[in-house]
């Protein structure tokens, strides 16, 4: 492959305004324009961006830019069109006149760089686009969430080599700020890098100072108000676990006089996107908030990084403190360690583990479904009581072990919104194409602001094809005569073979469920051991990166206490009451339809939300979470050794 005759300095400062290259960058860059394939771990805010963007403009074709965050295509956009970079992105965001004006632009030959989410390679229309583009560089951020072993992974990663290659993508790139030498070496396997062309630069950052401090639950809020009122005002986030406890500190802040405000994904999108940018605008706000916030968040001045609740893994621990102190000057970021913590974050991955019966009824239900079929990911997860990232797993299992071939996802559902009668609408056609409308129509049923209509039912009433029914309500669309929304989304997929065994692949699947958990348990050991060693703990956090310090930092508790540092006290584990248990058992029997494996049970009693219990208002019960303060472990146990009568029971043959 020719390699591209490129001055970089001169295109660094012509282009992006930069004097000289940070550390691992030019590397990178060069492995890239040599025709090589490249990874990238570089910490949060050290660059990696450049490092696509700056090839885009020196190789022939277009750069695809994989990445799972909308907010950050955006802004990266934004960023490069006031640079005069053509780049275009295609997500669930735009509109259908943006997307098509996109699309044109990219088939005119117009752009360096397009960026899409990793879920839009499961749009055919998109697979038949990428076919006929030059791609010169296929890059993926975030790109540890290929891996299993990783803290965020994500199935639909897992595809993206395979496309690279059908794409006859020329170099791989793959990048991320997190990731231990086991998943980088996952990372380089899956696409095919040398891992000499994988460039690591220093997980150390001196100016970090990093405290952790044991405290119990009910003095957790009071040393939060102290710490920040001790210390001079400055950008803060406060990090939690649930979207209740960051409305609850949020609140109890600001009874405090405190600048705070909450964030997290439970709010609609313009009260995030105004809490985002009043945060980005405000040298002393403090948001309170969840994983949810600060991913692609370019604020270099964040002064204090809390952590209220345990992070789940010290790779989420390293991205968030990683927010603070971009600008290089002194900041602080200290975890308020409640051991209480570590039994919801336990919770939480023993919910992500299907029970064995669960998988199997699954399988069960896909291969009786015909040669081609459509499933709805929600439907799967009420009708199998597995979580719906679960499910996405599990599917992209099957894809990859050639049982299923993914087709193009379709939506079940359209809701509308008219801007003149269907009496105008009609007025506007006649004959067969008049009657066809008026059918169609009238199958829509009216709910609060929008009439629903159902697709399936649409094509029965009106006898004729899916096809046409969505050209109808697009062409109604580009009329102005309707405002749609397209729902119900369903997966499709066409099966290539059947299992020889199906209760071993039930079995092999539930295996794998079971070392995930397993290693998202050690995850979060990792961060208790952390917190509670006597050694430097910055120094033992960069070992687990792949980096050695010569010397302890100086600057995190473990240096800077004379003191061993105290132990986690969790509150002390609860037995099981055997009054409530009676209960339990009781309405085992009369729900037996619902609680139809020990782990639905179990579940239910820990106080863990599952789809079918969700669907099933359970939470709302008063024995929901009776026994949340017993070890999952123990519970589990009690009900796999209590079970109903056979006849009650059901098994996988």
């Amino acid at each position: 492959m020719e390699r591209p005759a490129v001055d970089l300095d001169e295109l660094l400062r012509a282009r992006f305004g930069f004097d000289a290259f940070r550390e691992g960058q030019r590397e990178v860059i060069q492995h890239l324009l040599d025709g090589h394939s490249a990874a990238a771990v570089f910490p949060t805010g050290a660059g990696k961006s450049l490092c696509y963007q700056l090839p885009a403009l020196a190789l022939p074709g277009v750069t695809l830019v994989v990445s799972p965050l909308i907010a950050l295509m955006k802004d990266q956009i934004d960023a490069l069109s006031a640079k005069d970079i053509p780049a275009v992105r295609l997500d669930s965001s735009l509109s259908a006149d943006e997307y098509q004006q996109a699309v044109a632009r990219i088939r005119a030959g117009e752009l360096r760089l397009l960026y899409v989410a990793p879920e839009r390679f499961n749009n055919e229309r998109f697979r038949a686009l990428a076919h006929q583009l030059e791609i010169a560089l296929f890059a993926v951020d975030e790109a540890h969430c290929i891996s299993e072993w990783g803290h965020n992974f994500r199935p639909d990663y897992l595809k993206l080599a395979k496309f690279a290659k059908q794409f006859g993508a020329q170099r791989m790139f793959a990048l991320t700020a997190t990731a231990t030498p086991e998943v980088l070496r996952d990372i380089c396997t899956q696409f095919e890098i040398d891992t000499a062309r994988a460039v690591r630069t220093g997980f150390y950052r001196a100016n970090l100072t990093l405290l952790a401090e044991a405290t119990g639950e009910a003095e957790r809020d009071g040393r939060l108000i102290e710490r920040i009122r001790s210390r001079p005002t400055g950008a803060t986030i406060v990090y939690v676990t649930l979207q209740k406890t960051a409305e609850e500190v949020a609140s109890l802040l600001a009874s405090q006089g405190l600048s705070a405000r909450a964030y997290h994904a439970g709010l609609d999108p313009e009260t995030r996107a105004q809490t985002q940018e009043w945060f980005l605008d405000h040298s002393s706000g403090i948001i309170v908030a969840t994983i949810a916030f600060g991913m692609g968040i370019d604020k270099p001045d964040i002064r204090y990084v809390y952590h209220y609740n345990l992070p789940k893994s010290l790779e989420n621990y390293s991205q968030e403190i990683g927010r603070a102190g971009r600008d290089g000057q002194p900041s602080i970021c200290e975890t308020l360690a409640c051991g209480d913590d570590r039994r919801v974050l336990e919770n939480f991955i023993f919910g992500d583990t299907p029970s064995e019966l669960a998988i199997h009824s699954l399988l069960v239900d896909l291969f009786d479904r015909g040669s081609e079929f459509g499933v709805s990911v929600y439907g799967l997860t009420g009708t199998h009581d597995i979580r719906d990232l679960v499910i996405r797993t599990l599917l992209t299992y099957l894809e990859l072990d050639g049982f299923f071939a993914g087709g193009t996802p379709y939506y079940n559902e359209y809701r509308f919104q008219p801007s003149v009668s269907s009496a105008e609408i009609l007025g506007q056609f006649d004959g067969a194409r008049r009657d066809f409308l008026a059918k169609l129509l009238a199958q829509a049923r009216r709910a609060k602001t929008w009439f629903v209509l159902d697709i399936d039912r649409a094509v029965a009433a009106t006898d004729s094809d899916r096809g046409r029914v969505v050209s109808a309500l697009d062409f109604l669309a580009e009329k102005n005569w309707l405002k749609i929304k397209a729902t119900g989304v369903h997966l499709r997929y066409r099966r290539l073979k059947a299992p020889a065994n199906l209760a071993a692949l039930s079995r092999e699947l539930y295996d794998r469920a079971i070392a995930r958990e397993a290693s998202e348990l050690r995850r979060l050991e990792q961060v208790l051991e952390l917190i509670c060693q006597r050694e430097c703990q910055v120094s033992s956090l960069g070992k687990h990166f792949g980096e050695e310090l010569e010397k302890p930092c100086g600057h995190c508790t473990a240096c800077l206490s004379q003191t061993p540092p105290e132990p986690l006290v969790c509150a002390v584990a609860g037995g099981i009451d055997e009054s409530n248990w009676l209960r339990a058992d009781q309405l085992r029997m009369k729900k037996n339809d619902l609680f139809v494996d020990p782990y639905t049970l179990a579940r239910f009693l820990c106080g863990i939300a599952s789809p079918r219990l969700t669907r099933a208002r359970m939470r709302q019960h008063e024995l929901f979470g009776v026994f949340a303060a017993v070890p999952f472990a123990d519970v589990l146990e009690r009900c796999r050794n209590h079970q109903p009568s056979p006849g009650k029971q059901e098994v996988i043959p």
